[in-house]
């Protein structure tokens, strides 16, 4: 056998190969992203400020829910809304699961003990509500999980009462995640006039469907198993 023979099926070989790698990887990428397109992400905002603050236990009751529903792969976090909530230290717990099961148990106990211990210190609730850096600082994570189900649920009267040195006159990138508001309680000046609690409502209905979000409305947290979301 000659050099360039050799040569020839030496590149043919190695050609070869690199089909064979490409092959492999290319069946990686894409079971990557069929786990991303099947996996869950979901961000919990609770209201802490003076109107709500006394349903801070639903929150609870809601991230056992949560737990029980969610598996390996999928992702959740929980935060409260304060004066100004588009920072990190709203976030009470989060975590992505893990594909081993004693791993993702931990990690459930874990989030149900730094929930607990939050509503436990919890004291003073906050002057105002800032529920757009909450759904700002919510869109941000559940965009970056890359999960291809991406649910926001919020606890709160969606009474928005914003500091004078807050601009949140920016736009909310809620493009396929659904916004799920669990116990919208009603304010006692919506007993003057039930119009203001509609018009609350329909306006963040507005806000979040023009944003590439969708709605939901659910009362209480024993109807959440009848909502069917994709």
């Amino acid at each position: 056998m000659n050099f360039h023979t050799l040569v020839s099926k030496f590149n043919i070989l190695n050609n070869g190969f690199r089909r064979l790698l490409m092959g492999l990887l290319c069946l990686g990428l894409i079971g990557c992203s069929q786990n991303g397109a099947q996996s869950r992400a979901v961000f919990v905002l609770v209201d802490i400020s003076s109107d709500y603050a006394s349903e801070l236990h639903q929150a609870q009751t809601l991230t056992r829910y949560l737990l029980g529903e969610l598996n390996s792969g999928d992702s959740l976090a929980i935060a409260f809304i304060d004066n100004s909530s588009f920072t990190e230290r709203n976030i009470i717990a989060r975590a992505t699961f893990d594909h081993r099961p004693s791993v993702t148990t931990h990690q459930k106990r874990l989030i149900r003990q730094q929930l607990d211990a939050f509503v436990t210190r919890f004291r003073v609730p906050s002057h105002h509500s800032d529920i757009t850096g909450g759904l700002l600082l919510g869109a941000d994570y559940l965009h970056e999980t890359g999960a291809g189900q991406r649910q926001l649920f919020i606890l709160s009267d969606l009474h928005e009462d914003l500091p004078p040195w807050l601009n949140r006159d920016v736009a909310v990138n809620l493009q396929g995640v659904q916004v799920v508001a669990i116990n919208a309680k009603r304010q006692q000046q919506d007993n003057h006039n039930p119009a203001h609690y509609r018009e609350r409502l329909s306006r963040w209905q507005e806000r979040v469907e023009a944003s590439g979000g969708h709605w939901h409305l659910v009362s209480e947290l024993g109807r959440l198993e009848q909502l069917a979301l994709h």
